[in-house]
């Protein structure tokens, strides 16, 4: 593939690696970033099997354009900036960490190779984590973490430990099952899928490469007769220009399908205040519910001075929302939340506003009428990570955003684990 000068108004630098299916050039003009073109190729066998396949580059593209999309709505730090071509995407420059890591939901392939006697389809709950070093020339041999640690790899500075380690398989797990949930929606099955890391500038591991049909098996209905990914290619002993647009429409296929994978439920959170004065208490619970990526609405009622008012505000969200959390903060003798708990079948969150008798206040949220099942909680983020962890049941944007935030919490605790484990020795 020769090597171009100028893409989409990018002047290219030096040629940084070439693959079986792309190229990777500098870009002078943005130092911090490259740029990925991708062949009209396909292959199966470390390259053994090859053949060109007009009209893949863009496909690849494209797949890989819009499941970057998804990952990044749900919070995963990726390399990916955009795709500038209907061949070509711009990533952030990373030095790439050797390993692919793959993800297993059920056991096929070379799984059963490595494992006789482990059904095809055994399930895994949750699913199977391997690392697998790059290394065509011995086809990629399976790696232990133990390989991978001892291997000492250093990355833009960044010495890869256990703890960056433990990181890479946790958001790799997550990824697998983000995407999974995603194709879901589409009555697909993701049985396993592979992906790879990169280390950028500033010492970041950020989710990288490329993932397209060539990075995971895809069956529609969960039968393995429809499958919809590069297996198709690696089954063909003998392929022919038929047996190559199979596979294209294939590819096809999953891309357009990639547009019908976003949450299609209609939520909402609904901030129902007793007073005006506790706006500074709801905007603190807003602030989180939104980062979350929740739909927040606030509204000023009293449940005792206009019962009828909230009432009628509750039921207008009733009608028009698919997945619903009102969230109540009053207090001196809170009604707002036993009373809509009591008219409503969706769920309600009391979060009363601070004040020198927040005891009064917590315990008139807490003691409510036989029947009702409104929670109590005293922290506005406290409120919105319950909101969201509801509506995360129905949505797996919002699901993804709560795990990414507790991994970045784990992986943060990490850090100042190790910090402090180095100051002890000093």
């Amino acid at each position: 593939m020769a090597a171009p000068k100028e893409v989409a108004g990018c002047k290219l630098g030096s040629l940084i690696i070439e693959g079986k299916t792309k190229q990777v050039f500098d870009l002078p003009e943005q130092p911090e970033q490259c740029i990925l073109i991708n062949k009209d190729r396909i292959t199966a066998g470390d390259g053994v099997k090859a053949h060109d396949m007009e009209g893949k580059a863009a496909i690849s593209n494209q797949t890989n354009a819009k499941v970057f999309e998804i990952l990044k709505a749900a919070g995963i730090k990726t390399a990916f900036v955009k795709m500038v071509s209907a061949t070509a995407f711009i990533s952030k420059k990373c030095d790439m960490v050797p390993i692919e890591w793959v993800t297993r939901r059920l056991a096929t392939g070379s799984f059963l190779k490595r494992n006789p006697g482990v059904p095809e389809g055994f399930r895994f709950t949750p699913p199977k984590q391997e690392t697998f070093f790059k290394d065509d020339a011995n086809h990629d041999p399976q790696w232990s973490e133990e390989q991978i640690v001892s291997a000492k790899f250093n990355f833009n500075g960044l010495l890869i430990g256990q703890n960056e380690v433990d990181y890479m398989r946790q958001v790799t797990i997550l990824v697998f099952e983000i995407l999974e949930k995603a194709w879901a929606l589409r009555d697909c099955a993701l049985i396993d899928m592979k992906i790879e890391f990169g280390v950028d500038s500033d010492g970041n591991i950020l989710l990288a490469d490329v993932i397209d049909s060539d990075s995971w098996r895809l069956w529609p209905s969960g039968d393995k007769r429809l499958m919809v990914d590069k297996q198709v290619y690696r089954n063909l002993s003998n392929v022919t220009a038929a047996d190559l647009d199979t596979v294209k429409r294939n590819f096809a296929w999953v891309k357009d399908q990639l547009d019908h994978l976003k949450p299609n439920v209609h939520h909402k959170v609904v901030i129902f205040m007793g007073s005006a004065a506790d706006v500074e208490h709801c905007k603190k619970i807003a602030k989180v519910a939104k980062e979350l990526g929740l739909d927040v609405d606030m509204r000023v009622t009293s449940a005792h001075k206009a019962t009828e008012e909230t009432l009628h505000i509750m039921q207008q969200y009733e009608d028009t929302h698919g997945a619903l959390v009102f969230i109540a903060v009053a207090g001196r003798s809170n009604g707002l939340g036993p009373v809509l708990s009591g008219n409503t079948s969706y769920p309600v969150i009391n979060c009363p506003p601070p004040s020198d008798k927040l005891v009064q206040d917590i315990w008139s949220s807490l003691s409510v009428p036989s029947g009702l099942g409104c929670a109590t909680v005293i922290y506005p983020d406290s409120a919105a990570l319950m909101a969201a962890q509801i509506i995360g049941i129905q949505d797996y944007i919002v699901w993804a955003r709560l795990r990414v935030k507790q991994l970045e919490m784990a992986a943060s605790l990490r850090v100042a684990d190790k910090k402090i484990r180095n100051l002890s020795l000093e």
